[in-house]
């Protein structure tokens, strides 16, 4: 049995990037820990009252984050407590309680404390993009790769690292197909340029999983907007968009050709 590591930055990345391997090393026998870094008390509130909810919005997402993890079959859930940074040029960006502001010596030590007590065979994060450029997401991979060069300075690695990909061919058909709404995102803070695709080493089958996935993200009540192209799509379409997942091998040597398969593949 292995065990595998995922660094997040706020309740519900989680499922939508990463459900389906999460739920296929569990059903292979893995371990499975969840690390995120906030609790995503400037995520936009939806199905709830905004003036209730938005005081006490941390505590709702970590609740939703805890049912999400059953689904996903999660072994351990750790937050490391850092306040969400919001988008970029936002006042949140400048809360000295942020993850953006925090320091990354600091946030590395927590995280190369819990992989100390892990020995996660995998880690998975984001590239340093951060997938569509939001401050938190950027943090995870500084925070994670700092982690990893200080473990490494200690004597132990894991297996491999991978960040979490979007091919940009895919992106770009995607994108020419997109409702209207999506087409707004892009071009505003939503911008996923998507990771170029002979970077992409590792394309994940989890069909299986797809079912649970949506029920995972949809776990995730206060994130999910109704009316939003994400929510209402068809099942069909929803599956031929999610059905696959894909990583970028970043440290570690690959478990047998390209793609890989398997995140353990070639770990024994």
């Amino acid at each position: 049995m292995g065990t595998l590591m995922l660094v997040h930055a706020h309740p519900d990345d989680e499922a939508i990037s990463t459900g389906g391997v999460m739920m296929k090393a569990k059903a292979h026998g893995h371990r499975v820990v969840l690390v995120t870094a906030t609790r995503g008390e400037v995520g936009e509130i939806y199905n709830m009252d905004e003036q209730s909810s938005r005081p006490r919005l941390g505590e709702i997402r970590t609740e939703e984050l805890k049912a999400a993890g059953e689904i996903l079959g999660v072994d351990r859930t750790e937050i490391l407590g850092y306040r969400d940074s919001g988008m970029v040029n936002t006042a949140d960006n400048k809360d000295p309680r942020s993850f953006h502001q925090a320091r990354l010596d600091e946030a590395a030590g927590k995280v190369a404390a819990l992989m100390r007590d892990e020995r996660p065979d995998v880690v998975v994060t984001y590239a340093e993009d951060g997938v569509y450029g939001h401050p938190d997401h950027i943090k995870a991979h500084y925070v994670t790769n700092s982690a990893l060069d200080l473990l490494e300075r200690e004597g132990w690695s894991p297996n491999k690292l991978y960040y979490t990909a979007i091919p940009r061919s895919m992106m770009e058909a995607f994108m020419a197909q997109m409702p209207e709404e999506a087409q707004r995102a892009q071009n505003t803070n939503m911008r996923i340029a998507g990771t170029p695709d002979e970077m992409v080493t590792t394309r994940i089958d989890v069909h299986d999983y797809v079912e649970q996935k949506r029920k995972a993200f949809g776990a995730h009540v206060s994130q999910n907007d109704p009316n939003s192209w994400f929510t209402t799509m068809a099942s069909q379409i929803y599956e031929l968009v999610f059905g696959t997942e894909y990583y970028q091998l970043v440290r570690g040597k690959p478990g047998s050709s390209l793609p890989e398969d398997d995140l353990f593949a070639g770990i024994h």
